[in-house]
């Protein structure tokens, strides 16, 4: 990925990046292509009325993933207060699709892979959040 080139070359930022944000925004988008590919998986599998739950979460992770990673890569103007609440919510996210992973991890590969990327993710929405300043800009 080029998070790291494309945001220490910002004009706003001048080389001076937050490390752990950015690898965190890493994490968000991939994260967010493991919860989806977990879900269409989800979708082949013979019993997938026993999954449905887990689709959902998934694809609700998916996207809480993506729209952080996003909002957490805009420079310009950022407000550390709305990306460090947007952390937390994924943070949160990821957790409970990461437990509804973990009920199917035993039968479903792919859920067992999604619910290890969803636990990385987690703690490293933790951690970004934890280094940026509770203010508005």
């Amino acid at each position: 990925m080029h998070t790291y080139s494309m945001i220490a070359t910002h004009p706003h930022v001048r080389g001076g990046t937050n490390d752990t944000l950015v690898h965190c925004i890493d994490e968000c988008f991939d994260c967010a292509q493991a919860c989806t590919a977990c879900a269409d998986a989800c979708l082949g599998e013979p019993a997938v009325h026993e999954l449905v739950q887990c689709i959902r979460l998934n694809l609700d992770c998916a996207d809480i993933c993506v729209t952080t990673a996003t909002v957490a890569s805009r420079r310009t103007g950022s407000n550390e207060v709305s990306i460090r609440q947007m952390l937390e919510a994924c943070a949160m996210v990821c957790q409970m699709c990461a437990n509804e992973c973990a009920r199917h991890a035993g039968r479903h590969e792919h859920c067992r892979i999604c619910m290890e990327v969803c636990r990385t993710c987690e703690q490293l929405c933790r951690d970004a959040a934890k280094t940026l300043a509770p203010r508005m800009q």
